[in-house]
């Protein structure tokens, strides 16, 4: 190994020269600091009487006052408006009418946010506005600072839509006849054209062709290429406003000489616009007018003009399924090969070599190609409907297929954006992308995962769907690697310093349950979520895992693990050495008391929550105490008047003993709310019918997910007992092969009648069976708060079931807010018959079941 050598300071005269010099400029650093204190006569000036009212102090500062002030006032104009409208428009507005004459152009854009915030509060009428305000507007409307003059034009034109026709005919329409003028200046006729297009729908169809469309044609042969791109812009509006058959003889024309313009901006205005006004013209213009323009823009496009490349890109999708309808088959098939064209642009290989090697291409050329592959990428879906989705593998994979692989990030953050409404546009034949979700899930942008992610649980749910539509046994196969991507994407998102994309993600992973089974959560997941808990350190993350590692023992299909799960919460999160992990231990708790039924909350977790009362730290005290109404509320009397005992008792043991001031006064709070509680009672009351309603159904499904494990286990008993019969029995008949043909009819006779009389004791536990297959098939999802109230009647989306204390038998519909059956569709697999469920809770029938079934078979042999 080689000696590391530190360089020793150097301490010469020049070293410390430039030392002098760092602290130099260190003390210049600080002088404008000092500088700008103000003088005692600054702050005289400043200063103001405090007895004078608002509508005084408002009139001073803007007559004596710095130009600081004067904004600020005018800022404050809404607020005023508001408490005294009377006053500020007699004494505060035509002060501001006047600064606004010599005012800067911080306060001129105030100004126009301040009238805009006057009209849309509605503080006085619109005919008392339009005397009051519109003049000013009016007048600053041709401010020199183009920043400024938009700002009062976007004022203009939200007053527009408000102000009666009369008062814009008078104020508004008549003084655009001379503004629109060739004499006038360029600013002033540009503001012309955008108001024409707000007018044009302000007035009827005639009174626009008498005074509005003389106006346009003039704006839009102008001799500015500006002027006339902006009037082409505005085209769209006008056409709304005059309607179809002006829009053919007068619109149309103007655009298609537009469309030819000399100007490059005039061109692609003018192409925007007919794209924009496809909905208004009739076959024959599409196909005689609209098809041929169309069809010279994407030829020039490539040779003369890439200019209209980008915006082409962009609306190419609107327009191929606009002129659907006209198009033959060699137009169709152009227009699709103009796309793929488009969506490969600069990526192309020729000869083996890159264009980018045959052809320097300049940055300004790769960003625009760059967004021509994205634009592609937003239309994909348009493109899908134009080809049909039965040929999207044959037409459009491939395509697919590079846009997701693209080298730069807005493509495939375009494509995850778009990728749910793909899954859903292929509905049955989703599975052919599957491949492109997992390379998207391992994408090396988190950008593109957190836009994957935002629709993961429906893109995961089609899928499956699809799945289990075909019959398949196992969902996790119709997602090959889903898992590996996943835990990827979940681990970069950790390592990053991107926590907000971490938590969304670890929030959408609440709805695995219904992708992949029970097992594969625990070890791939689960305890992923415990780890996060207790070794990240953003608290948004935290609860995130907290709430998705609950839903995930919610949903657990093993008693033993669920157990396991419970006792890690209790020992590494509520006895845990760190004071965070125990404050995380209650955030859990929360959400354990959500998704769980009181019960299961009072058996496990109700005594730990109770001993942090004797937690060393205050905070942890402090948030036990908020928490204490809801760990009271998941109490039933009789049943658990132990508990309740313990929690009195608990908190006569903080009012007594508590030294810190700020849990002493929770403490005091806590136990007024307690005080006005109410417990609820083991029988159904009319105060928490609801609540007890869901609380048994989640109680009711808690003891079926035991049940389902000991169904199984049985299940598997028997498997192995027939597998043994069936060998002996096989072996008995090779030894009596030689035996009389009587003899062995009689046998036959027998077997035969001990297995139907077998099967008839056996129908019960089939049905719990076919109840447990049913529920594995539950779909999840990523909202788990709400559990839906059982109906009265039966549907396809639910299965029926006696509720405990019930008299009759209800249905539980799992909505997007809790959880649904995919198994709608199959006959038996969704419904459970109430009569079996009733036996769920009934242990002692359970086990009179199992006698009955034993004598049964004792009878037949």
């Amino acid at each position: 190994m080689r000696p590391i050598i530190f360089s020793k300071m150097d301490f010469s005269h020049s070293s410390l020269f430039g030392y002098i010099e760092d602290l130099q400029e260190l003390t210049i650093i600080e002088r404008p600091v000092r500088r700008s204190l103000k003088t005692p006569e600054e702050i005289e000036r400043l200063t103001v009487d405090e007895e004078l009212s608002d509508i005084e102090r408002a009139v001073y500062l803007l007559s004596s006052g710095q130009d600081i002030q004067g904004t600020s006032v005018v800022a404050n104009l809404p607020v005023l408006m508001r408490q005294n409208p009377a006053e500020t428009l007699r004494r505060v507005l035509p002060k501001i009418r006047e600064v606004l004459h010599v005012a800067g152009v911080e306060m001129q854009l105030t100004a126009a946010v301040s009238f805009l915030t006057v009209l849309q509060e509605e503080s006085v009428s619109i005919h008392t506005y339009s005397h009051s305000f519109l003049h000013i507007i009016l007048q600053n409307l041709e401010h020199r600072d183009a920043g400024v003059s938009n700002a009062w034009l976007e004022t203009l034109l939200a007053v527009i839509e408000a102000l009666p026709k009369e008062t814009v005919r008078h104020e508004i329409l008549n003084p655009l006849v001379s503004k629109a003028q060739l004499s006038q200046t360029l600013q002033s006729r540009l503001v012309s054209c955008k108001i024409m297009g707000k007018v044009a729908n302000k007035f009827e169809a005639h009174v626009v062709k008498r005074e509005v469309l003389p106006l346009v044609k003039s704006l839009c042969q102008d001799v500015e290429y500006e002027v006339r791109a902006c009037m082409c812009r505005q085209l769209e509006h006008v056409a709304r406003g005059i309607g179809t058959e002006l829009t053919k003889t007068v619109v149309l024309p103007e655009l298609v000489e537009l469309a030819r313009d000399e100007g490059s901006s005039v061109r692609l205005a003018a192409f925007e616009t007919l794209v924009n006004l496809l909905d208004m013209f009739d076959a024959d213009d599409r196909s005689q007018t609209v098809l041929p323009l169309v069809k010279s823009f994407c030829e020039k496009s490539f040779k003369t003009d890439e200019s209209i490349l980008v915006s082409l890109s962009f609306h190419l999708g609107k327009l191929c399924n606009g002129l659907y309808g006209i198009f033959t088959p060699e137009q169709h098939l152009r227009f699709l090969e103009f796309y793929k064209k488009l969506s490969t642009l600069g990526l192309q290989q020729e000869n083996g070599h890159n264009d980018n090697q045959l052809h320097l291409q300049t940055l300004e050329q790769e960003k625009k190609y760059i967004s021509v592959r994205k634009n592609c990428a937003y239309n994909f879906p348009a493109m899908i409907v134009f080809v049909d989705p039965k040929n999207f593998h044959l037409e459009l994979y491939s395509i697919f297929f590079c846009l997701c692989h693209d080298p730069e990030v807005p493509v495939r953050y375009t494509m995850a954006i778009s990728f749910f409404e793909v899954a859903k546009l292929l509905n049955s034949d989703v599975y052919t992308i599957h491949k492109e979700l997992v390379t998207l899930l391992q994408d090396e942008s988190l950008e593109v995962l957190d836009a994957l992610v935002g629709h993961l649980p429906e893109i995961l749910e089609l899928m499956t769907n699809r799945r289990e539509n075909n019959g398949s046994e196992s969902k996790l196969l119709s997602i090959p690697d889903l898992i590996p991507a996943l835990t990827t994407a979940e681990q970069r998102a950790a390592t990053s310093l991107k926590w907000r994309i971490h938590e969304k993600l670890l929030q959408k992973y609440a709805c695995l349950p219904h992708i992949i089974s029970s097992d594969q959560i625990y070890y791939r997941f689960l305890h992923r979520m415990l780890t996060i808990i207790l070794t990240n350190n953003v608290l948004p993350v935290q609860k995130a895992a907290a709430r998705t590692l609950c839903v995930y023992l919610r949903y657990n299909r093993k008693q033993e693990q669920r157990h396991e799960v419970i006792q890690k919460l209790i020992e590494q999160l509520g006895q845990g050495k760190s004071y965070w992990n125990r404050l995380r231990f209650l955030d859990t708790c929360e959400f354990i008391m959500e998704l769980f039924s009181k019960s299961f909350f009072c058996k496990y977790f109700f005594l730990p929550v109770l001993e942090l009362t004797h937690d060393p730290v205050a905070n942890v005290r402090m948030k036990l105490c908020c928490l204490l109404p809801k760990v009271k509320s998941t109490l039933k009397i009789p049943t658990d008047k132990h508990l309740l005992q313990q929690l009195e008792l608990c908190i006569r043991k903080l009012l007594c003993q508590e030294k810190d001031k700020d849990v002493l006064t929770i403490v005091k709070r806590t136990v007024l709310e307690l005080d006005r509680m109410e417990i609820s009672v083991d029988a159904f009351q009319k105060r928490f019918y609801e609540n007890d309603l869901l609380d048994q159904e989640k109680e009711r499904q808690e003891h079926l997910l035991v049940e389902m494990e000991q169904l199984e286990k049985e299940k598997q008993k028997n498997e192995g007992r027939s597998t043994n019969i069936n060998d002996k029995m096989f072996e008995k008949k090779r030894r009596d092969s030689k035996t009389s043909s009587v003899l062995a009819k009689s046998m036959n006779l027998s077997i035969s009648g001990s297995s139907s009389g077998t099967s008839g004791g056996k129908e019960e536990k089939k049905s719990k069976l076919v109840r447990s297959q049913s529920f594995s098939t539950q779909v999840l999802h990523p909202k788990y708060s709400n559990i839906d109230k059982c109906p009265s009647k039966s549907s396809a989306t639910g299965y029926t079931s006696s509720v405990p204390g019930m008299g009759k038998s209800c249905m539980l519909s799992f909505s997007d807010d809790s959880f649904r059956t995919h198994a709608a569709g199959n006959s038996g697999n969704a419904a459970f018959p109430s009569s079996s469920s009733r036996n769920l809770f009934n242990s002692a029938d359970q086990k009179s079941n199992g006698n009955k079934e034993s004598q049964t078979r004792k009878m037949s042999m």
